[in-house]
């Protein structure tokens, strides 16, 4: 079925492009339609309502002829983002995909996403420009931004199977969770969080890249709701920061967190244990007092510890946490930077602070053996880690691709859910096992490491 609009300014159905000459059976066109016709029944494609808005008349054409032999017919096509926008006034009838050009005329594609948000627009899009990568790659953030579910990018000359490989990852938008808000909570309800024990604590492994051997963990907290389940830290990290209760949290982590490392050593396992520490934590010098006293009490050595230090805003005094770091450097306790690249985690704390360990943010490390403009940022802070001296943790490692990147660069550790996803205490003994099976099993034979000169590589 086609679906035809009155649409006034320049934007057509997909019967006025019958005309396009057709190709002989055995073009690719035709070859690759054969091949998704496996596919159809993941897609119901003729539910689908697709808008290709484009100013160039041939890629109209073009696109409109590729959706149909794969299977699409309820295509339109618009030339402007005006007349495109007015298929977006009858939610029944716009519709569920749009695929996108950039670069256009009188409205762009960046100025068509702005008029979606303020349309509430519920579909997907599609961006597809002759523009480089990197503008793509922004443009694809600001829809991200905008909570605006995009499948992916394609270059012009636009090739059928890229096409359709983005089109199979469509799926319609959940009626219940559109437009749904993440619950905010009060300091009231975190203050009786922390009285009545609900954070807790799970682990995440962080893994030696060459060897496999697991070295640590990170402690990442969650708090247990009583009527909301399990909520995550970004709903309550910030609300602590500005309600003064960063302090007694960062305790209550720190302290399970210490205790939990204790049990392990005396199950027999040696394991590195991380805790994320804000820069709020260090304006005073009795974080510094406890953190000593505890671990001395506790009996853990300060090396099998690690503070993973987060700055989410600026400090306008560096001088307590300068002087609690250095202190706490002096004790033996290992620092790392997180989220390096990212925030206020800066050359200027690299400078200023004497880190052990340097963790480069996973939005730097995954898909960064695919897109140039990553490697060249993931490269580089493994480089300057090297050149200071420093082990170097990449987060955010989430498929073999990456894993594989890590070892042929000799990054340090890794740390993401290819490994594990975080779990509680009682889960690692029985995952750690497993993950030595996987190692010899699965990761044993790997490429060979890069050497310095190899392009690449910096």
């Amino acid at each position: 079925m086609i679906i035809a609009y009155e649409c006034p300014v320049r934007c057509r159905n997909n019967a006025e492009f019958r005309s396009f000459p057709e190709r002989k059976p055995q073009t690719d066109w035709c070859r690759f339609s054969k091949l998704s016709e496996e596919k159809k029944s993941m897609i119901e494609r003729s539910a689908v309502k697709i808008l290709v808005l484009d100013d160039e008349s041939f890629m109209l054409k073009l696109l409109s002829r590729i959706l149909s032999n794969l299977g699409f017919t309820s295509i339109m096509v618009c030339d402007s983002g005006r007349a495109a926008l007015e298929q977006l006034a009858d939610k029944d009838t716009g519709p569920n995909l749009i695929l996108l050009d950039l670069n256009m005329p009188e409205m762009d594609g960046i100025e068509f996403v702005r008029h979606l948000v303020e349309r509430h627009y519920t579909g997907s899009l599609i961006l597809i420009s002759g523009e480089d990568e990197r503008m793509l790659q922004t443009a694809e953030k600001l829809v991200q931004a905008h909570k605006i579910q995009i499948l992916g990018h394609l270059h012009k000359p636009v090739k059928p199977e890229a096409l359709s490989a983005l089109l199979e990852t469509w799926t319609a938008p959940s009626v219940d969770s559109a437009g749904v808000a993440k619950k905010a909570y009060t300091a009231k309800e975190l203050r009786a969080a922390l009285d009545n024990g609900e954070l807790v604590n799970y682990y995440q492994p962080k893994v030696a890249v060459a060897s496999g051997e697991v070295v640590g963990v990170e402690t990442l907290v969650r708090w247990r709701h009583p009527v909301d389940g399990i909520v995550f830290p970004d709903q309550f990290i910030g609300l602590a920061e500005k309600s003064d209760l960063i302090n007694d949290l960062t305790q209550v982590v720190f302290t399970a967190a210490v205790t939990q490392a204790k049990a392990w050593k005396e199950a027999g396992l040696a394991l590195r244990v991380a805790v994320n520490v804000s820069m709020d934590n260090l304006a005073s010098l009795d974080f510094l007092n406890f953190v000593a006293e505890l671990t001395a009490r506790i009996d853990i050595a300060p090396q099998d510890l690690v503070l993973e230090v987060t700055e989410s805003r600026l400090m306008e005094d560096t001088r307590a946490p300068l002087e609690i770091l250095t202190r706490l450097r002096l004790k033996r306790f290992r620092l790392s930077i997180d989220d390096f690249g990212t925030g206020h985690s800066s050359l200027a704390q690299l400078r200023d602070i004497p880190f052990d360990e340097l963790k480069i943010d996973q939005g730097f490390v995954h898909r960064a053996w695919s897109d140039e403009t990553l490697r060249a940022m993931y490269d580089a802070s493994l480089s300057l880690a090297r050149q200071l001296g420093m082990e170097v943790v990449a987060e955010g490692v989430e498929d073999r691709d990456d894993w594989e990147l890590l070892h042929r660069t000799g990054c340090d550790l890794a740390q993401g859910t290819f490994i594990s996803r975080p779990m509680l205490p009682t889960d690692v003994p029985a995952w750690i096992e497993g993950w030595r099976d996987r190692v010899r099993n699965e990761l044993s034979s790997l490429p060979p490491k890069e050497s310095p000169n190899t392009p690449g590589l910096k």
